[in-house]
């Protein structure tokens, strides 16, 4: 009998964008591949003169620049609207995407509308196509070790009037060159470097255990949770002092998302993009923070792959449940020493405002595409458990 991990396919596809990573990358702008350059990116991003450092090489070479500095966290659909509109005033035939992951799903959704304006995003589909670069090819350059949009298929968009996050999903998407330069994340906060590093460990974790993992995705992930455990408690205390933990955390952020991208996301993913939508709190914080109780709900349903994952962490476990108190003990101790919250209590979340909203949250997990590739799936009292136990940092036993 044949064994595979994916339902629907026994042939499979690896993408990628190419990648110029290392000291210096940004180089690769020199290389005059455009001559009109749309950037798509925030005011902090301007502020700090991140954007202007962008121009400037662009300029050097002869290019023709425009931005849009306008990108908020969790975007919605109304500003990626206003961004395309620019876009199609400017007419570039480079869209560029600077910053965190709000700002590179932002630029994302701007440049599909920019290629199709037909289109309404929320009839986005992996299962359809576009017919994009048309007009423009499209360039990532992350400014966070953590979100990994820079190397997806996906942008997660806000639909403001509905309350909800919805993932604007094609191939087609994933961007043509992503410039990876740890200059970039070096300048990060300890805060923020905690909270999109803990999400790349998510995204390496859902992503090695996801229903549709791989061979090619195993390799990727793997290696990226091992850069995680090792270096993101450096990068966190040391900042720009430890240049080496910068260089490994902004590659292990870019492997797990091409990892989870290749594969697919689960449980954690699912509750974070909630909890996110409801509270509006930082989308790495929370996905780090729910992943050990997605861990412990799916083994306690006797799935996961825990023991492959333990195995290739080095660590001696001897079956899966052995293997998952291993993995999640390890990820509540990098949350700590990160001085990332266990619980939703911890984040400030009041006990008030979590008990009015737990219908909601339990709703917009439901209806996440995250959970059809998990290995468990929580039917509506077990989502109800699953945010009670993460409210009060209870482990689960169910």
């Amino acid at each position: 009998m044949v064994s595979f991990r994916r339902y629907w396919f026994l042939m499979w596809y690896f993408r990628s964008p190419l990648i110029a990573f290392g000291e210096d990358a940004l180089s690769h702008l020199d290389q005059n591949i455009c001559s009109r350059a749309f950037i798509v990116t925030d005011a902090v991003m301007r502020d700090i003169g991140h954007l202007q450092h962008v121009i400037d090489r662009l300029q050097g070479s002869g290019v023709v620049c425009d931005s849009f500095a306008e990108v908020e966290p969790d975007p919605g659909v109304e500003i990626v609207q206003r961004c395309a509109a620019r876009m199609q005033e400017f007419a570039p035939d480079w869209v560029i995407g600077l910053g965190g992951g709000s700002c590179l799903d932002a630029a994302k959704a701007a440049w599909f509308l920019y290629e199709r304006p037909d289109v309404d995003l929320a009839a986005v589909t992996p299962f359809e196509t576009f017919g994009l670069r048309n007009k423009a090819r499209f360039v990532t350059i992350p400014t966070t070790a953590g979100s990994g949009a820079e190397v997806t298929a996906a942008a997660v968009i806000t639909d403001i009037e509905k309350i909800r996050k919805m993932e604007v999903a094609s191939f087609e998407l994933i961007p043509d060159v992503s410039v990876v330069d740890p200059w970039f994340s070096s300048q990060l906060s300890p805060r923020l470097t905690a909270d999109t590093g803990i999400d790349a460990m998510t995204h390496a974790v859902e992503g090695f255990t996801s229903t549709f993992a791989n061979d090619f995705s195993d390799a990727l992930c793997l290696h990226a949770a091992r850069l995680v455990f090792e270096y993101l408690p450096r990068a966190y205390h040391k900042g720009m002092h430890d240049p080496e933990a910068r260089e490994k955390m902004s590659n292990a952020a870019t492997m797990a998302a091409l990892g989870m991208g290749n594969s697919h996301i689960a449980l954690a993913h699912a509750m974070g993009h909630s909890a996110g939508t409801v509270f509006g709190l930082p989308h790495g914080r929370l996905t780090g923070m729910f992943l050990p109780y997605a861990i412990e709900f799916t083994a306690k349903g006797g799935a996961g792959r825990y023991l492959e994952l333990a195995h290739g962490l080095g660590w001696a476990a001897d079956d899966e449940a052995q293997a998952a108190n291993m993995i999640v003990l390890a990820l509540r101790n990098l949350l700590r020493e990160v001085e990332q919250p266990l619980s939703l209590k911890e984040a400030g979340i009041s006990k008030e405002d979590f008990a009015a909203n737990l219908d909601s949250l339990c709703d917009r997990m439901e209806m996440d595409s995250a959970l059809a590739t998990g290995r468990r799936f929580p039917y509506r009292e077990q989502s109800m458990h699953l945010f009670e136990y993460a409210y009060e940092g209870k482990s689960i036993d169910f």
